[in-house]
């Protein structure tokens, strides 16, 4: 015999589904607190009916509900007397539950939804549990709050960009052409939202200029005054705004500014909390030996991936990533324009795409491909090339960890076992 414990979680409360060897075999539909008042109740439910039926295997399931399925997980998965009965604990997409209840078509309710989470570990749709050790679950945290600082800077940066516009019209252009200097370097930034206004640049000599730019720069300019030359020409060739519209772009670009170099300090500093906490994870050796994968974005790939063991092989690592690809065949006809699906880990995701796209100016093999992909269509080249380079790299990734190897160049094995 078999107990299947299905929770329907909320913020408030985990309706329960203590369901047996078939789905008539119901031996409890209850609600109790989220909190360890509930969770022990769960508990000692669930031992009650071990000693009355002395049960082959115990599962208890439910849907990852982001913090609020985390503490329960994290409870029944720690528990010492369930750890002695070898409880299960599993918390599992809700996609692929709903799909499952779907077959159902019966009405949505909390009672409902506990019993169709019991069902769907009854029948074994549940391969592997994905609660991993403390140490995972807090590296997680790190990498994903250091995503959402990443996407909040490139935000700030656009905002800041389309208000520098405003005041200095050509300056992104002359960049480009003139200067290797980016437009958010530090020193750029600086001369915009400072005290020095345009007019007073245009007409500071280009001597001066360069030194100010090279004082501000501290000394790390290889040629101040051909970035001085560039800069002047676009405040030369840009429109003027009136005293009260520069005033107001001022106060933005300044105040964006600020939270530019704030979230810099910030990035910097999760950098280093994930680097430190990365050394203590055995498997990190193995993706570092990357050349150009370096303890963030190992990091941040292993948080996502936990466990290795819970994909079979790397097929199912790069679906779990969102990594693949929507067919568009007609007859004879198969697109080369396919769109990326838009499901699976979008943290892990981003992590393999920005390790692949440094992986690529490190290592000559994946360069090469990212070339070939490249050169394959005539738009979105970059996006395309980097997305199909980071599945290739997605093989890498698997068969380093499955495999518990070091990178070796040029001789690298994929591991298949589709």
């Amino acid at each position: 015999m078999k107990l299947n414990v299905g929770l329907d979680v909320s913020s408030e409360k985990l309706d329960a589904c203590f369901l047996g060897d078939e789905p008539q075999d119901i031996y409890l539909e209850t609600s109790f607190s989220n909190d360890t008042v509930g969770a022990s109740k769960i508990k000692q439910k669930v031992l009650e009916l071990n000693t009355k039926y002395n049960f082959e295997r115990i599962i208890i399931g439910m849907e990852a509900t982001s913090i609020y399925s985390f503490h329960p997980a994290l409870f029944f998965e720690n528990d010492e007397d369930l750890i002695n009965l070898k409880v299960k604990t599993f918390v599992e997409n809700p996609r692929s539950i709903k799909k499952y209840a779907e077959s159902y078509d019966e009405d949505k309710t909390d009672r409902n939804d506990a019993f169709f989470v019991a069902d769907y570990f009854r029948i074994g749709r549940g391969k592997k549990s994905i609660i991993r050790e403390e140490k995972y679950l807090a590296l997680q945290r790190l990498t994903r709050a250091r995503y959402q600082m990443v996407e909040q800077m490139a935000k700030t940066k656009q905002h800041f960009l389309q208000n520098l516009g405003y005041k200095v019209n050509t300056l992104t252009k002359e960049l480009a052409k003139g200067s290797s200097t980016s437009v958010f370097s530090a020193t750029v930034i600086d001369l915009m939202t400072e005290d020095l206004s345009l007019d007073e640049i245009a007409e500071m000599p280009l001597e001066k200029f360069a030194e100010l730019i090279q004082k501000r720069g501290r000394g790390r300019f290889k040629d101040p005054e051909k970035l001085a030359k560039t800069i002047k020409k676009a405040i030369r060739s840009s429109y003027r705004l009136g005293k009260v519209m520069t005033e107001s772009i001022d106060t933005i670009l300044g105040i964006q500014a600020r939270e530019i170099r704030s979230l810099k300090k910030s990035i910097k500093e999760f950098d280093k909390a994930i680097e430190d906490l990365v050394q203590t994870m055995p498997e990190h050796k193995c993706l570092e030996s990357i050349p150009g994968v370096g303890p963030v974005y190992a990091g941040g790939i292993l948080a996502e991936i936990g466990q290795i063991e819970r994909f079979t092989n790397q097929a199912g690592l790069a679906k779990y990533a969102g990594l693949t690809w929507k067919k568009h065949d007609s007859g004879k006809h198969q697109s080369e324009n396919t769109p990326l699906r838009r499901t699976g880990n979008h943290f892990l995701r981003y992590y393999l795409v920005e390790a692949a796209n440094s992986v690529i100016r490190h290592v000559p093999e994946y360069k090469a491909f990212y070339q070939m992909k490249a050169a394959e269509v005539p738009r979105n080249k970059h996006k395309r090339a980097v997305t199909m380079t980071a599945r290739k790299f997605t093989r890498l990734v698997y068969t380093l960890l499955s495999e518990h190897q070091l990178y070796m160049p040029q001789k690298e094995v994929y591991k298949d076992k589709s």
